[in-house]
């Protein structure tokens, strides 16, 4: 067990994520187009398309929605060509950004993203400016006994079990042990609330209130951007001070 959980502070995002249905069907589907483009359209024999399916059927996306997005990615049926660019830079408080954009217009894309940096407090960077500070993992979150999880975890090839202190444990993979972690999980009868494969901090930094609040609204900005699949970021927040603008929100 070591490091202190991030998991809180990032919930308002797979909120309101969760919320905008349409938007996050859309972002789902690239990501299963990418996948299926780059690996196969056989979940068995890519841990990334797994990885993919399984956040859309946990999200409720209609099968025959995965479906499409696998045959569009494996060139079965006609589909736009998207590429992953990846923009980096900074939010308030000196926090790092590291946005993952799927997009079919890198012009557009790169229009988007900037302008919402300067609307909102940020500032764009070169490319390699940010991204050292990030390592790809597998990321499960699971609730249940501490015990269990931890033995589980562990001997189904996790590098880290974190305790979020609310119930529930952060449990970092190499990215392809992820799916192996996650079905050990769920076969020993715990409960995993999320699976992804995410861009890990490697330091994080503490955000004042102020700066919170102005912090928040860019990642919010970014995310609801089409072409934004992910924005990866090293803040950490205070719970009650997450807990504060969140209810000014």
């Amino acid at each position: 067990m070591a490091g202190h959980s991030k998991w809180a502070n990032i919930k308002h995002r797979k909120g309101r994520q969760d919320a905008a249905r349409g938007k996050l069907f859309g972002k789902l589907a690239k990501a299963i187009e990418i996948a299926a483009r780059e690996g196969g359209g056989n979940p068995e024999f890519n841990p990334t398309l797994a990885t993919a399916v399984y956040k859309a059927k946990a999200a409720s996306m209609p099968n025959d929605n995965i479906e499409r997005a696998i045959k569009r990615g494996t060139g079965e049926v006609e589909g736009a060509t998207y590429e992953e660019i990846w923009y980096e830079g900074y939010g308030p408080g000196g926090v790092a950004l590291y946005v993952q954009i799927l997009t079919d217009n890198r012009n557009r894309a790169a229009s988007e993203v900037r302008a919402t940096f300067t609307r909102n407090n940020g500032n764009l960077g070169e490319p390699g400016s940010v991204g050292y500070l990030f390592s790809q993992k597998g990321l499960v979150v699971a609730s249940g006994s501490e015990d269990d999880i931890l033995l589980t975890a562990l001997d189904a090839g996790a590098e880290d079990v974190i305790d979020n202190e609310d119930g529930t444990f952060e449990i970092v993979t190499a990215p392809s042990d992820l799916g192996a972690v996650r079905v050990a999980l769920e076969e020993a009868g715990i409960e995993v609330v999320s699976a992804d494969i995410t861009q890990r901090p490697s330091t994080w930094v503490p955000v004042a209130e102020a700066d919170a609040r102005k912090l928040l609204r860019l990642i919010d900005a970014l995310d609801d951007l089409d072409d934004v699949q992910a924005v990866h970021a090293n803040y950490d927040i205070d719970d009650e001070v997450m807990e504060k603008v969140m209810a000014e929100a």
